[in-house]
């Protein structure tokens, strides 16, 4: 059985430490993309196609050293001051 887009998302934002609106902008532009899908919203064969692209992409990158995990901004921020 196939694993819903955003069972896949959910696994990808554990596995990059992204947080969930951090990932929505920068895969489609919307921060409120895990949001809206954790809330029932159904995606369109466009968006599935552009959030596998981003988290593919981001895998490639991340396993050949181009990209680091972001973990949680406002965590550094505050541990830093």
């Amino acid at each position: 059985m196939e694993r819903s887009l955003l069972q896949r998302i959910e696994s990808f934002l554990k596995e990059s430490h992204m947080p969930p609106s951090v990932f929505g902008r920068a895969a489609v532009h919307d921060p409120r993309l895990v949001s809206d899908l954790r809330g029932g919203r159904e995606p369109g064969r466009l968006l599935i196609c552009r959030v596998e692209h981003f988290m593919n992409k981001w895998r490639a990158d991340f396993h050949s050293g181009r990209v680091a995990q972001q973990g949680d901004r406002r965590v550094r921020a505050r541990g830093g001051a």
